[in-house]
């Protein structure tokens, strides 16, 4: 049976950074100093590009191997586009060196079925927030 949920935990550092044990790796986000950060780490935002480009490189990569083709040269970039203080789209450019056309259609057709991130944010999930004390 798969894992029904997932935790991680982010402790404020200081200013607007924060340390986040993410599966037992630690990861940083902070702000960049011109709005009063420390710039030691990638935004929170970037972050949530990065889950967005991280989850679908590895689900083309699953997606590929499930199917026995060939992938090489895949590098995926996501763009979010701000609207006030969010993101109101994303755009994913897939590049790659193999496959092209039909077969690299076929791949991305299967990995937005097993992308968790894109999947997530295609629908609004329902965010609760409790306080612990």
């Amino acid at each position: 049976m798969g894992v029904s949920e997932r935790t991680v935990e982010a402790r404020w550092a200081g200013g607007l950074r924060a340390v986040v044990d993410a599966g037992g790796f630690e990861v940083v986000a902070d702000e960049p100093a011109s709005v009063g950060g420390t710039g030691t780490g990638p935004q929170p935002t970037e972050l949530l590009l990065a889950s967005i480009a991280s989850c679908f490189t590895l689900a083309l990569a699953y997606s590929a191997k499930k199917r026995d083709v060939e992938l090489s040269g895949l590098r995926v970039e996501v763009t979010g586009r701000y609207d006030g203080p969010r993101f109101d789209a994303f755009r994913i450019v897939v590049h790659t060196t193999s496959p092209r056309g039909e077969d690299l259609a076929t791949l991305i057709k299967a990995a937005e079925r097993v992308c968790y991130v894109t999947r997530t944010l295609s629908q609004a999930p329902e965010i609760e927030i409790v306080t612990a004390n």
